[in-house]
């Protein structure tokens, strides 16, 4: 069983996809722990594995061609690796929901969005079609749509208030957890920094913990109390808001922080991180990151690093800090 304190535990998570041109490593061993009424901020670029890690937690990786491992997977001390069928419906949605990517394909276009959010009122709260409409209604209003709107159609609404559509769903059975898959990538800035309040509100109001997906590390900073670093389906550094944005310790991190536009000084250049992310089919047999990394050796090709303790809650994978106990970041670069 998991801790009292922990909402979410998961244990060496793996998952690939077995396709005819080759299997796809896409998360190699994640391990992940989230309190009550917390935020982690799951970071990393686009292919790192954060979104299929989220699928897993609701046993919604496609099979086949996915296959998912792991030692522990509880949600609020449930092992949802056993449950039936049935009970996972009855977890999804009410112990556990998620706002998924894309707001403009998320909702269905033949159905009004009172219908949608009345749907999963209906089946996890047992409530009759008017009761559950009637408080479909209540939703809307709390995410800032007048009620009366709840008998028109997706298309009939922006971006923005698509998004918000999306949220009530996700929070209209009061869940213990809720995902949050990139919930502002679609929105112009304006309308994200409204979305990101909102969220921000309704998590305080509701007591939930939430997991935020996302690559943008502004986003991180403005609501997230602890931070996972992802890179090639592992993580590699995690700790506290304030570990890792004060102390920076896995050259990843410190290259996403540094292709940041430094608002102090508006003539310096970005700098990016060279090169791609590795081919999730063709892994390289060391570190991940080194064909990357300015501070990489031939050790880190021969080995790939495991998380270590650095200091309270701060984890690092990467084998500088096994090599050199003195070795730290210039922090100065950024």
């Amino acid at each position: 069983m998991a801790e009292e304190h922990d909402i979410l535990n998961i244990e060496d998570l793996k998952v690939r996809f077995e396709t005819e041109d080759g299997t796809v490593y896409a998360v190699n061993g994640v391990n992940l722990r989230l309190g009550y009424h917390k935020t982690l901020g799951l970071v990393g670029e686009t292919g790192a594995g954060k979104t299929t890690t989220a699928l897993a937690m609701l046993r919604l990786v496609p099979d086949p061609p996915g296959v998912v491992e792991c030692k522990r997977l509880e949600i609020d001390g449930q092992d949802v690796r056993g449950m039936s069928i049935t009970k996972l419906e009855q977890v999804r949605g009410k112990d556990i929901s998620m706002i998924f990517q894309d707001p403009m394909t998320a909702l269905n276009p033949v159905f009004t969005v009172g219908q949608q959010i009345a749907e999963s009122i209906e089946i996890h709260e047992h409530l009759g079609k008017a009761e559950a409409l009637e408080k479909a209604g209540d939703m809307l209003e709390m995410v800032g749509i007048p009620r009366a709107r709840a008998n028109e159609y997706p298309h009939q609404f922006s971006g923005g208030m698509k998004q918000r559509v999306v949220i009530a769903i996700a929070l209209a059975c009061n869940p213990k957890l809720l995902i949050a898959d990139e919930p502002t990538t679609a929105l112009d800035v304006t309308i994200q920094a409204q979305v990101l309040e909102l969220m921000n509100e309704l998590k305080e109001k509701y007591d939930t913990s939430m997991i935020m997906i996302t690559h943008d590390l502004g986003i991180v900073a403005e609501v997230c109390d602890e931070v996972a670093v992802m890179y090639a389906g592992r993580i590699v550094e995690q700790g506290s808001l304030e570990e890792v944005f004060g102390k920076t310790m896995h050259p990843y991190t410190e290259g996403l922080f540094n292709s940041l536009p430094n608002i102090k000084n508006r003539t310096a250049k970005l700098k990016p991180i060279h090169g791609l992310m590795p081919d999730p089919t063709k892994l390289p047999e060391g570190c991940p990151f080194a064909p990357r990394c300015n501070y990489a050796t031939e050790d880190c090709r021969k080995a790939v690093p495991e998380l270590h303790r650095a200091s309270g809650t701060h984890m690092v994978a990467c084998s500088a800090y096994e090599r050199d106990k003195n070795f730290m970041i210039d922090r100065r670069k950024r």
